[in-house]
């Protein structure tokens, strides 16, 4: 089962995420999770990150729980990630229905490049691995979340305020 799977190989944060993430949400800035992954995988990270299950768009699988081994039955298809392109979707969807002006995707991977637009941004990851494509699209290419941690704490809202 996946929470077999979990809880036998814990997934592994990278290094300055909870301090990133940390630092936006005391900036008054909402944080979601947009995975073309499973949603049974991304909970825990949410859970550890603070972010609200209902800021996570992610695929749900279905098992069925009458059988032993709780038998694999399918995914529901009405999850924008479910799709080829369901990253863009997903952000239009966030800005619909929250009327955000200004959103940023951050990723490491071609589905979180795909996103602009509509994010008005795209900052790519390559902590884990560097992907030349993704560097290519980002506006800004990242290898640490420390650097963006100390891009908020400088001009973050609660900086500009004061």
């Amino acid at each position: 089962s996946i929470e077999k799977c979990l809880n036998d190989n814990p997934l592994q944060l990278s290094p300055g995420i909870e301090r990133l993430v940390e630092t936006l949400s005391n900036n008054g800035v909402d944080v979601y999770l947009v995975s073309g992954g499973f949603r049974s995988m991304i909970e825990p990270i949410a859970k550890t990150l603070c972010v609200s299950k209902t800021n996570i768009i992610a695929n749900t699988i279905f098992f069925d729980e009458r059988t032993p081994t709780g038998e694999y039955t399918g995914f529901c298809r009405d999850e924008p990630t479910s799709a080829d392109m369901g990253k863009p979707k997903a952000v239009q969807q966030i800005k619909d229905k929250h009327g955000y002006t200004t959103v940023v995707m951050v990723g490491d991977g071609a589905t979180d490049a795909q996103a602009k637009p509509p994010a008005d941004a795209f900052i790519g990851f390559g902590g884990v691995v560097v992907r030349e494509a993704v560097k290519e699209k980002a506006c800004w290419f990242v290898r640490d979340f420390d650097s963006m941690t100390a891009v908020i704490e400088n001009f973050g809202k609660n900086k500009l305020k004061k």
